[in-house]
This record gives C-alpha cells, structure tokens and sequence, in this order.
C-alpha cells in the first residue's frame, strides 16, 4: 500500500473516532478504542463468506444435541478462514442494533 492510501484511511479513521467517540472518551484514549474495532471488523470481513454455511451446520448440531461442535463447525469454513464464527452478529448487525437503542 502506498504512503498517500496509508494517509488517507488513517485519517478517515480518527475522523471517524473525532465523529463517533467525541464525549464518550477522552481524545487520548481514541486508540484505546480505534485499535480493537479495527481488528475485530477486519476479522468479521474474513468470516464472512462461510458465515452462513458455519451458522447451517451449529443449527443442526445444536438440534441433534451435539456439545461438542468445534471440529464440525472447522470443517464447514472456508479455507481463508483461521476459526468458524458461530454468532448470528456482525459488526454490521451490532452497528445497527446500537443504532436503534440510541434512538
């Protein structure tokens, strides 16, 4: 990635944070908030092609009352991802729902 790119999304990130975190954290702590979000919406952007087969597959496992779904849920994923997610949510669905109990 080149340097302008590299610029560019770091600053729409704080401006998001300056947007989205101004009265709910002091500025220096932004980071303290910026970083984890990041990782976590990379993560759920990796999981999300073989989220819906993984979710198919802890449903049926759930039905047939199997406790121990680990390897199973493995299999279902695609071989990009590193770990199965099992919850319904995502970042987009968590955004959305926290949208609407604001209001």
């Amino acid at each position: 990635m080149e340097q302008p790119q590299l610029n560019w999304i770091a600053n729409f990130i704080w401006g998001v944070a300056d947007d989205v975190l101004r009265d709910l954290y002091v500025r220096g702590k932004y980071r303290d908030v910026i970083l984890p979000m990041t990782v976590l919406r990379r993560l759920d952007a990796l999981l999300e092609p073989t989220n819906q087969a993984v979710l198919d597959m802890k449903s049926s496992l759930d039905k047939a009352g199997i406790v121990h779904q680990d390897q199973a849920l493995r299999r279902q994923r695609d071989r990009h991802s590193t770990t199965p997610r099992s919850s319904p949510l995502d970042t987009e669905e968590i955004t959305e729902t926290a949208e609407v109990e604001e209001a």
